[in-house]
């Protein structure tokens, strides 16, 4: 078994473990074909990572705080902030929502499928964007074993001011 096919078995494992500590159902994971409609609406293919989490885990209420969102939100979501005043970068998908306004973001041209926030507080489109993990793999692997920030257990979540780095590419992607 590859890292990425252990990975996907320990997220499965922790979001099934999870809907039955909450008395939810699992969520169901989608077909090939819900994955090929979305990706034909938004124009361009989902990271590998990224499909095989909506195809072998769920379709979404799963991972920190079950606040995966589902596929069709996450498009619908995009197509929004694509059409809306905040010059959302091209390939950037809104995947889970912390809440205030505060999202984790995938970026669907990064080859290692980067994780960005965006938080619109700030108030500035290029003061919105900061980098969370380098990759989707490493975001999940923090919340499996609680070193995320947005992990109650991590010390880095009981930092008021988390330390965040700018995302630099955000002008050259709007």
């Amino acid at each position: 078994m590859n890292e990425t096919e252990q990975l996907l078995e320990q997220v499965a494992a922790r979001s099934r473990n999870s809907a039955r500590g909450h008395g939810k159902p699992h969520p169901v994971p989608l077909g090939d074909g819900e994955i090929a409609r979305a990706e034909g609406i938004l124009g361009f293919a989902l990271p590998p990572l990224l499909a095989a989490l909506y195809a072998r885990v769920g379709d979404g209420g799963f991972g920190p705080e079950q606040r995966f969102l589902p596929l069709r939100q996450v498009v619908a979501a995009y197509e929004a902030r694509r059409e809306s005043g905040w010059r959302w970068p091209e390939g950037v998908l809104p995947v889970a929502d912390f809440g205030c306004g505060l999202d984790a973001c995938v970026d669907s041209r990064s080859e290692t499928a980067q994780v960005l926030l965006f938080d619109p507080n700030p108030g500035e489109p290029e003061l919105a964007w900061s980098m969370d993990t380098p990759s989707l793999a490493d975001w999940l692997r923090g919340w499996l074993d609680g070193t995320a920030w947005f992990c109650e257990e991590s010390e880095l979540g009981e930092e008021l001011d988390l330390e965040l780095h700018p995302w630099a590419e955000f002008s050259a992607r709007i």
